[in-house]
């Protein structure tokens, strides 16, 4: 199961409408478009085609799998006790006290540029379950970090 906002959950479900009506037919179409050029055992461009179909296929059940299994969570029900998924985690690097903020997330939601961190990333399994003032040492694939969490509110 992957908990989830309900603004990760309907880009998911934007993203498998735009695959099915869309991408699915632009595929269809160039299958066919490579079918009517002759010779199917000699044909790259067919087998291109039935292979990017396939890929898209496989992108369209994970996406559908990611959806059934995703529980979107109630914001508002959320504590800011301590540090859980869908926290917006404010805190200090206690080395070069740089100041970072994170969103942690469910994994299909992760986007770096928009400060939203994977549940599985190191980072957020440090955090989790720990409080404002809390310093915590994480293993990153470089060494370690210590952070201090100076703000937890609801993402």
């Amino acid at each position: 199961m992957a908990y989830m906002s309900q603004e990760g959950y309907d880009k998911l479900i934007a993203e498998l409408k735009r695959l099915e009506s869309v991408e699915r037919p632009k595929a269809s179409a160039a299958i066919a478009e490579a079918r009517e050029k002759g010779d199917l055992s000699e044909n790259s461009e067919y087998d291109a085609a039935k292979e990017a179909q396939a890929h898209l296929e496989d992108k369209i059940n994970q996406l559908k799998l990611t959806i059934s299994e995703a529980k979107v969570v109630d914001t508002s029900r959320l504590s800011t006790d301590s540090v859980q998924i869908l926290s917006k985690v404010e805190m200090t690097n206690m080395t070069n006290k740089a100041k970072m903020t994170y969103t942690i997330v469910s994994e299909s939601e992760a986007n770096l540029r928009e400060g939203k961190i994977s549940i599985k990333t190191p980072i957020a399994q440090g955090l989790l379950n720990h409080k404002v003032g809390d310093e915590v040492e994480v293993k990153i694939p470089r060494g370690s970090i210590k952070l201090r969490i100076d703000k937890i509110t609801v993402g």
